[in-house]
């Protein structure tokens, strides 16, 4: 990991440690507020990899650092739910791929969550910066998937 990717993450970690910070968009704000010159889309990966949850702090869900034992329990499906909750999507089909549009620069973090998740029938996603292609292996998986989506993005 290079220098300044590291020190981005090490300061988001400080920034939900000390802040409540309910969305991306509040964590770029805090971020360039430090100095940082930060897009969306970079956030959006570095909470990916680094596996930041939303927690319930006073009513309200908040961005946290995992414990050690959350980072390794957390599943796909539980990241899944955390980003849908969080970011309108619009869920389209063409044959048996689903086409997902969401905010921009967050269909990666979509993406890598979904693969994560290991759905039987989804064979795999392909991202840009707001719009993903989700593979599926027939009509009825992709229905399927389509439905579970749009179920944890409620």
């Amino acid at each position: 990991m290079d220098v300044l990717k590291r020190a981005r993450q090490q300061a988001i970690g400080d920034v939900v440690h000390r802040q409540r910070i309910r969305t991306q968009s509040e964590l770029v704000s805090a971020l360039r507020a430090r100095g940082y010159r930060v897009t969306q889309a970079t956030v959006s990966r570095d909470i990916t990899e680094m596996g930041l949850l939303k927690v319930s702090r006073d009513g309200s869900q908040v961005y946290a650092l995992p414990s050690s034992r959350d980072a390794e329990e957390r599943t796909g499906e539980q990241r899944l739910a955390e980003l849908l909750s969080d970011l309108p999507i619009d869920v389209g089909e063409s044959g048996t791929l689903l086409v997902i549009r969401a905010v921009s620069g967050t269909a990666h973090a979509i993406a890598a969550a979904l693969d994560r998740a290991r759905w039987p029938g989804v064979l795999g996603t392909i991202a840009g910066d707001d719009t993903l292609f989700v593979a599926c292996a027939d009509v009825t998986v992709l229905r399927q998937t389509r439905q579970r989506l749009l179920r944890l993005g409620r």
